[in-house]
């Protein structure tokens, strides 16, 4: 039983909600760390070592609450109640965040304590919303079409994430920033909630946990494609890590132009949504991926000669292009994966197959961390100094070399990627 083809208006609003979750998850990663240690005066190390327990808890909460959710019965659904009654407490602790209590140790558990009931709360209502889309949107045409609005409300929500907080904090304070941030988020969040229809009809998973996880990693598409995701999200990484580096450094230019590049990239890759959107629709998911990340490696060239704002501010709207590709067509392969696994087995496992996908690709930024980390030592970067060529070149490797390979890994799982017919109705229906 498949779902009724949806309006427009509702496309626009259930694709509204990725502003919310966009703005939330930069505000958090741009700057709670920046305020925690060097607004607040909390020690590095202790932020770092609860960082880190964010990043395993966030991960663990991916699949955990996949296969709750899967297995859920209710008159409502399978995802709209975690959605429903997550999404005003998830706003709440969002604000809390940036309301500290306490001072020295005492402050550091109030924030071990409040990030990690966030990321309890940002799992159960993300990984919701993103399982709906599969469900709601039953064709390559719809998918094409409502991820590309997601993806464009994603980067205004990434943008005013990153760009807006040092006008608001610094008019207003961090407190005030963290309720308006939270209060746009939960009207978006309130938007998509209204537009979202589930499948009551559909066939719940009834597996254990063990033999879910079995049945999600013998699938040979959804391997090879959380392989390729991985490592393109290992790239989405290293972008904001290290231009900051980049125009400090080999630019040797004011802290202004990380703005102008990462701006670049964005502006360039709203229209591109679209174009991809289209591509998608002739091409097949598989075909047009591999396009979107060979656009995405030849942008990363320039970046090992260039000299001037300028000049990478261009080589950044390359970037861009490729990147809106990429955004629109992950979600829709992995949606392409969970109907090929329903003809299989018989049931709906899109909060499974989205929480290991959320689990596998969050090492992304581990590793990223770990490369970024490796680099700077061995190539004998100095703070605040002018840097010898060794250092310089490590620092556009980190924006030319590094993720060039990463992708070109990528690029190899993506052509291994079983799934290869393209048609308009890409839903399975049981048996």
């Amino acid at each position: 039983m498949s779902m009724p083809t949806a309006s427009l208006k509702s496309k626009i609003a259930y694709s509204s909600g990725n502003l919310s979750v966009n703005l939330i998850a930069q505000a958090f990663a741009s700057y709670i760390v920046f305020y925690y240690v060097d607004v607040l005066g909390v020690r590095p190390g202790l932020i770092s070592a609860a960082m880190i327990v964010h990043g395993i808890v966030n991960a663990v909460l991916n699949p955990f609450f996949g296969y709750l959710s899967d297995r859920t019965r209710s008159r409502w659904g399978r995802r709209i109640p975690y959605m429903l009654f997550g999404m005003v407490p998830l706003a709440a602790l969002f604000t809390a965040i940036w309301f500290p209590v306490g001072e020295g140790t005492a402050l550091f558990w109030y924030f071990l304590t409040i990030v990690l009931l966030y990321d309890v709360l940002f799992v159960m209502v993300v990984l919701n919303y993103s399982a709906l889309f599969p469900e709601m949107f039953t064709t390559i045409k719809e998918r094409a079409s409502v991820s590309s609005w997601r993806q464009m409300f994603g980067i205004v929500g990434m943008i005013v994430g990153v760009a807006l907080p040092p006008l608001v904090y610094g008019n207003l304070g961090w407190g005030p920033m963290g309720a308006i941030f939270a209060g746009v988020a939960l009207v978006f969040f309130v938007v998509m909630v209204m537009a979202s229809k589930e499948n009551i009809a559909v066939k719940r998973d009834e597996t254990g946990l063990l033999q879910s996880l079995k049945l999600t990693f013998s699938n040979k598409a959804f391997v090879f494609f959380v392989l390729g995701s991985l490592f393109v999200q290992f790239t989405f990484a290293v972008l904001p890590a290290a231009i900051p580096f980049f125009t400090k450094y080999v630019l040797r230019a004011a802290e202004d132009s990380n703005s102008i590049l990462l701006g670049a990239i964005f502006i360039a890759a709203i229209p591109c949504v679209y174009i991809w959107g289209r591509l998608v629709q002739k091409w097949g998911p598989r075909t047009t991926v591999m396009a979107a990340v060979s656009l995405y490696a030849l942008a990363m060239l320039p970046f090992l000669v260039v000299t001037k704002v300028a000049a990478a501010a261009i080589a950044a709207a390359g970037i861009g292009i490729g990147l809106a590709g990429l955004l629109v067509l992950l979600d829709m392969l992995l949606s392409e994966i969970i109907d090929e696994d329903e003809r299989r087995t018989g049931v709906r496992r899109e909060g499974m197959y989205f929480g290991m996908n959320g689990f596998v690709v969050r090492w992304g930024v581990s590793l990223q961390a770990l490369v970024l980390g490796v680099i700077l030592e061995a190539s004998g970067y100095v703070k605040d100094a002018v840097q010898t060529e060794a250092a310089v070149w490590g620092i556009r490797s980190m924006l030319s070399v590094i993720p060039i390979a990463a992708l070109l890994i990528a690029l190899l799982f993506f052509y291994l990627y079983p799934i290869r017919q393209a048609g308009e109705s890409r839903r399975g229906h049981g048996g």
